[in-house]
């Protein structure tokens, strides 16, 4: 039962990640489009951004405790990359470079939402795999 709630809060979290990553984009793509501005957009993307680290670490620890190794190897690069950023002080969004730097932004976005969305279908697997062994 315990592995049942295990990838159930994985599977959460990592919808969780997507949510906030998706919100992150759709401001970004407001701002080319000229929906919004600069201020506005940044400062929607900043206050996303720790929640968003806060989510991946306890995503990780989550998968720790539970001793799911495989899950974990594969969520551990991008709480790598979020801790380096953070650390190298990269991780907010600049309101004076915004228009500069959108192009990179969006494609890092991108390249997070399409490595969480092969760790959400892995643990939608493992999540059906559990309810298909409880009740076996």
């Amino acid at each position: 039962m315990e592995m049942l709630w295990t990838w159930l809060l994985s599977f959460f979290f990592i919808l969780t990640l997507l949510c906030l990553l998706g919100y992150q984009l759709v401001c970004l793509v407001d701002l080319e489009f000229d929906y919004i501005n600069p201020y506005d957009s940044s400062s929607r993307i900043n206050n996303t951004v720790l929640p968003e680290f806060i989510v991946q670490g306890v995503l990780c620890f989550i998968l720790l405790i539970a001793r799911h190794w495989f899950m974990l190897l594969l969520a551990l690069p991008h709480l790598y990359y979020n801790v380096n950023s953070y650390m190298k002080g990269r991780h907010l969004v600049d309101v004076t470079e915004i228009y500069n730097q959108l192009s990179w932004e969006k494609k890092q976005r991108f390249f997070k939402i399409g490595y969480l969305l092969i760790l959400f279908i892995l643990s939608l697997f493992w999540l059906l795999w559990s309810i298909g062994d409880e009740y076996d």
